[in-house]
């Protein structure tokens, strides 16, 4: 712990299970998540999800805590910050905190690596997982004098706030990419339209989805090899190496027409549908499973990464995919509806442009990316200072 070691204790003496009940008065209800903490059912859900009769609801004081039962494991607790206080479901705990405990201190050990330690532990061999009140009065936290809570606190929120700026950083960034399509593409009807299949390299198999049923069998999967591509490898819009599937070289022989390559543009059709990814330089020998859409472009009439957010982005291929009558996504593509989908065609000069810029933006994530690591380093070690 930062300064002199302090002596833990059980949180039951300092905590108090507050469950009185609106009984007819009015109050704002919320939602405890695990990433915004208190957030009004209203504004979470768009529309009124909790039952008309709040009666039942619990009453939430101005710095209480209150979290879900079956889930505060992930996250799920809070501080309540507005002073007229508010009201949560019944499924809720609600803790106030007596004198000599602060409630900010007693949150950020329930958020910490130790204290989701002894959440799991305490629930250890449950059929459920359920943390109830006796359980949590049970787990014991070092407790310094409220001053020296205070000063760990702010600490702990000064650190907390950068994380948050990082996080506004890096969502105000992934705006960026869809902002400077719709300014250079967003007029759609001036450009040259053509069907994708018509975009792609001369030559058969261009436009190709994975094998199918006894042509690739679970069984065949090994260790080592050539490897496989799957949703995982693109449903994030970017590609990225997530679980590892291989097929020995002699296997790849028999299905070496499905092979993936660099620049290819990965499109998922099966699961979450309508996700998009350039495999990028440099790529293993691998192929694609038949859960993907892979598509060779011919780069002298179109830019990877133009069709890639074409895919993601444009009116006309939103349009073209979306179930007839219904309003929703497809539930499913297929390579036929990749190959006839139309869809503008600026000139090239300008999609080289896009790709530069898109580069640009890439190179600034991956710089708040490693900004953030550092910060989310940092807050770990501090809570581990503070608590282990």
């Amino acid at each position: 712990m930062i300064g002199e070691r302090v002596p833990r204790r059980a949180i039951g003496p300092y905590i108090e299970e507050r469950t009185e009940r609106l009984r007819g008065e009015i109050a704002t209800i919320y939602s405890v998540t695990n990433d915004r903490g208190f957030v009004p059912s209203l504004e979470m859900f768009d529309k009124q999800v909790f039952s008309a009769d709040t009666g039942s609801y619990k009453k939430v004081g101005h710095r209480d805590i209150a979290f879900n039962p079956s889930r505060i494991n992930v996250g799920s607790v809070a501080m309540l910050d507005d002073e007229a206080g508010g009201a949560v479901s019944p499924m809720y705990t609600v803790v106030r905190c007596k004198p000599g405990l602060r409630s900010a201190y007693l949150l950020n050990y329930l958020r910490s690596e130790v204290g989701l330690a002894e959440i799991k532990r305490r629930c250890e061999g449950a059929v459920r997982f359920m943390l109830k009140f006796n359980d949590l009065c049970r787990i014991e936290i070092p407790v310094p004098p409220l001053a020296e809570q205070g000063r760990l606190v702010g600490l702990l929120d000064e650190v907390d706030a950068l994380r948050k700026l990082r996080v506004q950083a890096e969502a105000r960034t992934s705006q960026l990419i869809p902002a400077i399509f719709q300014e250079m593409f967003g007029e759609r009807e001036q450009f040259e339209q053509a069907r994708i299949a018509e975009l792609v390299e001369a030559g058969p198999n261009k436009i190709r989805t994975g094998p199918f049923g006894s042509d690739l069998l679970h069984s065949e999967f090994v260790d080592e090899g050539v490897a496989v591509l799957g949703i995982d490898n693109a449903v994030a819009n970017e590609f990225q190496w997530a679980k590892a599937r291989h097929i020995t070289e002699e296997k790849y022989e028999q299905l070496a027409r499905y092979r993936v390559h660099s620049g290819d543009v990965l499109v998922t059709i099966m699961g979450t549908v309508g996700r998009c990814a350039v495999v990028p330089e440099g790529i293993p020998l691998c192929i694609n499973t038949k859960h993907l859409c892979a598509i060779t472009p011919d780069t002298h009439r179109i830019d990877s990464t133009y069709l890639w957010a074409t895919i993601l982005f444009a009116s006309e291929v939103h349009q073209q995919t979306r179930s007839v009558g219904q309003g929703a996504i497809m539930e499913g593509w297929n390579g036929t509806i990749i190959k006839n989908l139309r869809i503008a065609v600026p000139p090239k000069s300008e999609q080289t442009e896009f790709a530069v810029r898109v580069s640009e933006v890439r190179a600034l994530q991956t710089v708040q990316s490693t900004a953030r690591a550092k910060v989310e380093a940092l807050w770990g070690s501090l809570l581990g200072e503070v608590f282990g």
